[in-house]
């Protein structure tokens, strides 16, 4: 009983080793051209190899040529490229959005009193403003002496509040000390000035003020900017590195940047000065001597 099932076997394998003869024959005369020698096994050892070697040479042409653009939903080059370009852009509109509505969720809190929140702000260009030594020239300390000398007679100190000055009659301090490159022109989207100067400069406040941004941006790299009294706002953009935060107080001549070359839109170590009144870009060139 138990000597059938090994039979089976046997049987099988002789089915599959059996050989097998084909004659080609000549139709007219019936002379053998030529024959092959086979059996089961060797057509299914060659229909195997065949397929294995069909799917290997389907998969390089999918894999390796631009064949497989034509298959049915698969993207081409351009439109990959495309899909790439417009992630990227997504992104930093998302981040560029998110800093928007921090930046006027700012101006809220400050005119309400409240202190505004800094956590979309990148400080790894901070500098830590104890390693930092200012060196006051005598042109400087001539330069203060003869501003509190003029301002400690004028009225409009003693109320500021409640007096709207002109802004050709308030004192700026220049924020560096360079050659013009650039001017404002509000037509072609240029809404301040490109100072060259010294490189590692330090960019000083151009008056007093509240920071209300101080992060850094694809385009501009590291900026900066103060909110001032009379619905003024200063900007500094391209520093090197920041060394104030948002809320923080400063006072017209402090230090708040160093002068760099980062972001996209610049060609060189600069500063990009703005003012703005009321939502309204100024000219600098008319209030602060460069």
């Amino acid at each position: 009983m138990n000597n059938k099932p090994e039979k089976k076997h046997w049987k099988l394998f002789h089915k599959l080793t059996n050989k097998y003869r084909m004659v080609l024959l000549n139709e007219d005369t019936f002379e053998e051209v030529g024959n092959i020698r086979l059996t089961r096994l060797n057509l299914i050892a060659l229909f195997g190899i065949v397929l294995i070697l069909l799917i290997a040479i389907i998969f390089s042409l999918i894999a390796y040529t631009n064949i497989r653009e034509l298959i049915p939903g698969y993207p081409d080059a351009a439109m990959r490229q495309n899909i790439r370009q417009n992630t990227m852009k997504v992104d930093s509109l998302e981040y560029e959005q998110a800093i928007r509505d921090q930046y006027f969720d700012n101006l809220k809190r400050i005119i309400s009193g409240e202190m505004p929140e800094n956590y979309l702000n990148d400080t790894t260009g901070m500098v830590d403003a104890l390693e930092i030594t200012f060196r006051r020239s005598s042109n400087d300390s001539l330069l203060r002496q003869q501003v509190e000398a003029e301002e400690q007679f004028r009225l409009s100190v003693l109320d500021d509040e409640h007096v709207n000055r002109n802004l050709y009659d308030m004192h700026f301090f220049t924020p560096v000390n360079g050659i013009i490159t650039r001017s404002f022109n509000p037509l072609e989207g240029h809404f301040g000035i490109d100072l060259v100067t010294n490189p590692n400069e330090l960019v000083k406040a151009a008056l007093d003020g509240t920071v209300i941004m101080s992060t850094w941006t694809l385009e501009t790299g590291y900026v900066i900017q103060i909110q001032h009294d009379h619905e003024l706002i200063s900007v500094y953009k391209h520093n090197a590195s920041l060394f104030k935060t948002v809320g923080q107080k400063v006072i017209a001549g402090d230090a708040i940047a160093i002068v760099g070359n980062s972001g996209e839109l610049t060609t060189g170590p600069h500063l990009h000065f703005e003012l703005w009144h009321d939502r309204i870009p100024q000219n600098p060139v008319e209030y602060i001597v460069f």
